[in-house]
């Protein structure tokens, strides 16, 4: 039988790039009840679970991003030439595209809270405002939407894909998350009597995320092309490890105190699906609180350069790998749903096998006139 897909009239919204036309997000339902496998579905179920708590989770994304133009028949980057980090002009961005696009998230109903040019040529990044976590998943999903189309009407595509290009750094999906206490209206993360102004809630958060840091891997990266970001002085995690505002981590704590006092959770990236990163890092943060994990003393100074690594974990550098690490952890099998976890490595698992089998231009051009 066919899947009903009921829709969510809170997500009711105009789509500026296609006059008289509006969206509407679906939940999926099969034989009367909730599709399980939905990824939807999958962050409304730990949701609940942090309001059986009388906690709300927070969440703000911040999605990097390439762009890429036609030349001679293939696709090229938008701007290929070192411009200046963190910033917006012309120089960086010639067509205006971020310009354009925070318009049209503008007309949306989706405030952007920062844009900017990113560390390399063409890499851009937008930093959407802070949400509860399904309507933040929900802005994360249709922001990705917005720009394919501002994008496509300059005769440019953007891609999320981890790493596209050989000589360049990969584009991340950092997560930032905190929890509301539904009773006070306050930020629980934040407790000013508590070592560097974080609650014990937070610390046994921080700690449910480093517990299950392999098994919500294959949620964070997704693709076979993911794994090629996970090394040392990459702007991306390797060991795991949690700090105070430090970039070096798998976990950051910003600077920010009170009510901005929050979890940066910076395993992801941008090709992730933003219903699967927020539902795995909350599930795993769950588990921190209601076992009372603790994370142990913030790690100090550049993580990259751990000169003894051998009590540190390090992420999975494989998407098989992370998918067996996924499928051996029973907590969060039973909080995503088994059958979810079933259908998701079995789809994952075949990517991955066709990547094995496939010969690809490195491995013709190093070897066939060479062996």
């Amino acid at each position: 039988g066919d899947m009903v897909a009921r829709p969510d009239l809170a997500t009711f919204g105009p789509i500026p790039w296609e006059e008289g036309t509006a969206r509407v997000l679906t939940d999926l339902y099969f034989m009367g009840e909730p599709l399980e496998v939905s990824p939807r579905r999958v962050l409304q179920k730990i949701v609940d679970e942090y309001r059986k708590l009388n906690l709300e989770p927070i969440v703000a994304s911040e999605l990097e991003y390439y762009l890429c133009r036609r030349e001679a028949g293939k696709w090229v980057r938008y701007v290929d030439q070192a411009g200046m980090v963190y910033t917006s002009n012309r120089m960086t961005d010639p067509q205006d595209v971020t310009g354009l696009l925070r318009k049209t998230l503008t007309e949306m109903g989706m405030p952007v809270l920062a844009s900017n040019h990113e560390f390399f040529p063409s890499q851009y990044e937008i930093n959407l405002l802070h949400l509860p976590a399904l309507e933040a998943a929900d802005k994360a999903a249709m922001f990705k939407q917005a720009l394919k189309e501002t994008a496509y009407k300059l005769d440019l595509v953007p891609t999320f894909m981890a790493k596209p290009f050989n000589d360049q750094g990969g584009s991340g999906f950092h997560l930032h998350m905190s929890l509301k206490d539904l009773a006070t209206g306050k930020n629980a993360f934040y407790d000013p009597a508590e070592s560097n102004g974080l609650s014990k809630l937070m610390r046994h958060f921080i700690a449910g995320q480093l517990a299950h840091a392999g098994s919500t891997f294959s949620l964070m990266a997704p693709t076979v092309n993911s794994y090629k970001r996970y090394k040392l002085f990459s702007f991306a995690p390797y060991y795991i490890v949690w700090g105070l505002d430090n970039r070096s981590t798998y976990v950051r704590v910003p600077n920010e105190r009170g009510e901005g006092t929050r979890v940066e959770n910076r395993a992801a990236d941008a090709a992730a699906n933003p219903y699967l990163v927020i539902a795995g890092a909350l599930a795993a943060g769950l588990d921190g609180i209601k076992r009372n994990l603790d994370p142990g003393e913030p790690f100090m100074g550049d993580a990259y350069q751990l000169t003894d690594p051998s009590n540190c974990k390090v992420v999975p550098l494989t998407l098989g790998e992370a998918l067996d690490i996924l499928e051996k952890d029973e907590y969060l099998g039973n909080m995503l749903s088994k059958s979810f976890v079933k259908a998701y490595a079995a789809l994952k698992r075949l990517e991955y096998q066709r990547f094995l089998d496939h010969v690809t231009d490195w491995e013709f051009n190093e070897y066939v006139f060479n062996l």
